[in-house]
């Protein structure tokens, strides 16, 4: 039994574990590979009792935290989820394998033939919150990979990770692969975190999933080199070439489908010309639904709404709640999201194609969308199986992060004999 209690040891016995699992990974066959992931989707599917079981302890703890609607929602577990992260296993065994892809060659005029080759890049540490699912998905991603991952959850979803992550263990095991390439952090305890950021000699890189709180932490702290994912402070700007049914449907789920995911509409940013009639219709269609609308002068005689502060714009509710404001024009709206939004996603709902043009080439979001809903913000829509964060920075990775997006790459020069005049 580990002792729990002295965290600078437990977590430098995972790291050096973690570490000493590369080798195998990095050498492991796309084939063995895929065979640990079909084996812990089985696995997940064949205990889904038991972490359906376990997710209601979560529950029931989350619950004591007083969390919201929205994050009790991301917490849970059902049958249909579970199903879920199973398809989502599958469908990242299936996905090429990035290993050893050769990205670009070329021949030099002195006899060298140059290879770019993708490579793992070692030790992820992925630190999240809430969403067990999160755990499957991390896992899965590094392993495609080659990369071995230390994975430290939220503290209410603790029970539900841990069944999880004995699935993923399965997997790995039955195709001969080392239990230590997918390992959970055993402990609630938030020290765990701070050891995670420091340890530069065992990870790689860290992967932050969650609020604002989170990511500051890590930002302010690591050490080690972090994907960035801030928290996504989603804007739709409703243009007045805006189609009504279109941008209502498109609103509404945005807002209300998932209002705990991070790709959940925060702001609206309405033109000025179209207040009256499509401003009008989506505020009063959103109130109708329980969504809380912080609304400027402008919109604030909509019965129901509520008055903006200078708290409501750059404020990430996910929640039934959404912040609106009135624009000018295309170039009020866009300035609004470069002081407000986060760099996560935002979107144009707009039939005038030039104006679309501008709005997602003079932005600089990760994602960028039109005429669609901000919802599909995520790696399993894009078709990469799954994601492991929506990264918001611009080094090595940025958007959805699969497994393609976690390798770094190496040079292999061949010659015959060649030498350097």
């Amino acid at each position: 039994m580990k002792d729990l209690t002295d965290i600078p040891a437990l977590m430098a016995d995972i790291g050096a574990r973690a570490k000493a699992a590369t080798t195998a990974l990095a050498m492991a066959s796309a084939e063995r590979k895929h065979a640990a992931l079909i084996g812990a989707a089985e696995a997940v599917w064949a205990t889904r009792a038991e972490i359906i079981e376990a997710n209601k302890a979560d529950l029931a703890y989350g619950a004591e935290k007083a969390l919201s609607p929205a994050m009790m929602d991301r917490l849970m577990l059902d049958e249909d989820r579970i199903r879920g992260i199973v398809d989502g296993l599958r469908a990242v065994a299936e996905q090429a394998d990035p290993v050893g892809e050769v990205i670009s060659e070329w021949d030099r005029p002195m006899g060298l033939n140059i290879k770019r080759v993708r490579t793992p890049l070692g030790v992820i540490g992925v630190i999240y919150e809430s969403r067990p699912n999160v755990t499957a998905d991390a896992g899965a991603l590094c392993l495609k990979s080659g990369n071995a991952v230390i994975l430290r959850g939220g503290s209410e979803g603790l029970n539900s990770a841990q069944k999880i992550h004995a699935a993923m263990v399965k997997g790995l095991i039955s195709a001969g692969l080392p239990a230590d390439a997918i390992q959970l952090v055993p402990t609630r305890d938030r020290a765990a975190v701070s050891e995670m950021l420091t340890a530069t000699q065992y990870i790689d890189v860290i992967v932050p999933r969650g609020g604002k709180g989170l990511v500051g932490l890590v930002q302010r702290e690591a050490r080690v080199p972090v994907f960035a994912h801030l928290e996504g402070i989603v804007h739709i700007y409703i243009d007045k070439a805006a189609a009504p049914e279109k941008t209502l449907n498109v609103v509404l789920n945005a807002k209300t489908r998932r209002t705990g995911i991070c790709g959940a509409a925060e702001c609206l940013l309405i033109h000025e010309d179209v207040v009256d009639t499509i401003g009008q219709s989506v505020i009063r269609a959103l109130l109708e639904k329980g969504v809380t609308v912080d609304a400027d002068m402008a919109l604030s005689g909509i019965e129901g709404t509520s008055k903006a502060s200078g708290d409501s714009w750059g404020h990430e509710y996910l929640d039934m709640a959404i912040a609106a404001k009135t624009v000018a024009s295309l170039e009020e709206a866009m300035e609004h999201i470069r002081t407000y939004g986060s760099n996560h996603t935002d979107c144009i709902m707009t039939e005038d194609q030039t104006t679309a043009d501008r709005f997602t080439h003079e932005l600089d979001s990760a994602i960028l969308m039109h005429n669609a809903s901000t919802q599909f913000a995520d790696g399993g829509e894009f078709g990469m199986g799954a994601e492991i964060g929506i990264a918001t920075g611009k080094m090595h990775a940025r958007g959805p992060v699969g497994a393609e997006q976690l390798t770094s790459f190496k040079y292999i020069v061949t010659g015959d004999g060649t030498i350097r005049a």
